[in-house]
């Protein structure tokens, strides 16, 4: 009996081992086995063991120290609104196009195209009756606002802010606005000048990057009727003053002159101005105070750097869809 005990411990000792990947030859002399494998299979070298440890090691104790990351999307969102300001929420843009209820006419028929007649310039005066105050196209412009445009308009203000101070980007507010208006100034000397001079006038030192930049195109610019002069659209009620109305290689438009510091050599960048000007010519259209109507817009964008303006012009096609939606944002504008 102790015999056949000795013979079957062998055997689980020997089939223990082969399972190992011995052969029975290499083991055919074995000393104080038990009845328990002490042989293990080899542990796999684990390819992060050779991770320099010491040189990540603050990412090391970042990620074994906490299995959850502390950020969440309401953390990082409320981070963000204290950096930039709250997010505006836009409405999901709606399946059809939103169409104005009163789709009125840019183009009077009762007007035509006159041809360019040399004379005074017209340089109308705004007048507001004293009962009804017509509001402007800029204001209506401003309170009907798109919310994703008015949210990167405050974001930017708010970093603006962050960089300079609120007193300094006050003083940069009043330095950018001072800086169009002696442009457009500049510009109405050049087109009004009863002789012209051989020589440029002197212009300001703040702007004459800006006349640089748009030198060559006032130099395609002809015909000038009217600079710096107010306009009433009679059925819809709003008022606005056009830069200039002139030819442009051949064709009469509204031209509206931009300054800017970065360029904008699509249309697309110039945001509202094309609703601002489409707005125009629909309230010189309709103006009793001109004889004639325009059928085309100029967005002259000059730099500061004095590099080439950018010179957008759009036809009447170009023009009508900008102008049905300047019809809807008067329609939001009186709905306020």
């Amino acid at each position: 009996m102790a015999l056949t005990m000795q013979a079957l411990t062998l055997l689980i000792q020997c089939k223990c081992a082969r399972s190992m990947g011995f052969s029975s030859g290499q083991f055919s002399r074995v000393n104080n086995l038990s009845t328990s494998c002490q042989w293990r299979a080899r542990k796999k070298v684990s390819q992060y063991s050779t991770v320099d440890t010491e040189r990540y090691s603050s990412l090391v104790r970042a990620v074994l120290s906490s299995k959850n990351s502390s950020q969440t999307p309401a953390s990082i969102e409320d981070e963000d609104c204290q950096l930039y300001g709250p997010v505006i929420r836009s409405r999901p843009p709606s399946q059809q196009p939103k169409a104005p209820k009163n789709l009125h006419p840019l183009l009077n028929k009762a007007k035509g195209q006159s041809e360019y007649v040399p004379g005074p310039l017209a340089r109308i005066t705004l007048q507001r009756d004293s009962n009804t105050s017509l509001p402007s196209v800029t204001r209506i412009l401003q309170k009907t606002m798109p919310p994703d445009q008015a949210f990167y308009l405050e974001r930017w203000k708010r970093r603006m802010i962050a960089e300079l101070g609120e007193e300094g980007f006050k003083e940069y507010s009043l330095n950018i606005f001072r800086q169009g208006q002696l442009f457009h100034a500049a510009i109405e000397d050049k087109f009004t000048q009863e002789t012209p001079s051989v020589e440029d006038p002197e212009q300001p030192l703040e702007v004459s990057g800006y006349i640089e930049s748009a030198s060559r195109v006032l130099n395609d610019i002809t015909g000038v009727r009217a600079i710096e002069s107010a306009v009433h659209h009679s059925s819809l009620q709003y008022l606005g003053i056009v830069d200039c109305v002139a030819q442009y290689r051949g064709s009469l438009c509204v031209i509206d002159w931009k300054t800017s510091e970065k360029p904008k050599p699509l249309l697309r960048h110039t945001y509202d101005n094309p609703l601002q000007v489409a707005a125009y010519i629909g309230a010189l259209n309709s103006d009793n105070n001109y004889s004639y109507q325009v059928e085309n817009g100029l967005i002259v964008v000059a730099y500061k750097d004095g590099s080439p303006a950018h010179a957008h012009l759009l036809n009447l096609q170009q023009i009508m869809p900008f102008w049905e939606k300047w019809l809807l944002r008067l329609e939001e504008y009186a709905e306020k």
